[in-house]
């Protein structure tokens, strides 16, 4: 009962922060290049699920973020954070990398998957949930999910509760979906070249 009481105040603070604008000080949209290749492990979940790898039509900009809208995304943040436990996919499957929708273990790309199809389910346009891949400051690579909105381009990691600005994360942005297209990438104009592990096409 605690933990529930415990999250509906802090739900209702940030969306007291959402009205009064306080929490958007300074909004800001992230600055996308031009295509790149996709992480090798989205390629081989696309492989599996062809039809959340499609056109998603023609981007008609960021989504208007609505109080409703701001407490889904905190609502499916906080909810996918406490329902599942990090593990590596070496723990998990033997392996390196696979990318997977998560019953109760997962990595940083499984939760991503739940979060983006859990904001699908409740309104959200795909062109606005894109999988984003980001260098920590330690300089290990890791996965958030980023949603397009008027107020910017916040995002939700399995890292932590609160849900931020792209440019008050300590991230260095190197690459996301593209918002036209679920199955191709796009570079972020983040100053800082790195590279990541992707696939050729």
């Amino acid at each position: 009962m605690r933990g529930i009481i415990s999250k509906t105040v802090a739900v209702a603070a940030l969306i007291t922060g959402f009205l009064t604008g306080s929490a958007f000080a300074l909004p800001a949209n992230m600055t996308v290049g031009g295509a790149t290749n996709p992480p090798i492990g989205h390629y081989e979940f696309c492989k599996g699920h062809a039809s959340e790898c499609q056109a998603n039509g023609a981007d008609h900009g960021p989504a208007v973020l609505t109080r409703e809208g701001w407490q889904a995304i905190l609502e499916v943040n906080y909810e996918v954070n406490q329902a599942i436990t990090p593990m590596t996919d070496v723990e998990i499957n033997g392996v390196e990398e696979k990318w997977s929708y998560p019953d109760a273990v997962g990595d940083c790309e499984d939760y991503v998957l739940l979060k983006r199809r859990k904001l699908i389910e409740r309104g959200f346009s795909p062109s606005d949930l894109l999988i984003t891949v980001v260098l920590q400051p330690n300089g290990d690579g890791h996965a958030v999910l980023t949603v397009r909105t008027d107020r910017g381009d916040f995002i939700l990691d399995n890292m932590r509760s609160k849900v931020l600005l792209w440019s008050d994360t300590e991230y260095t942005y190197l690459k996301r979906q593209s918002s036209e297209n679920a199955g191709r990438w796009v570079k972020l104009q983040d100053g800082r070249a790195v590279a990541v592990g992707s696939v050729s096409q």
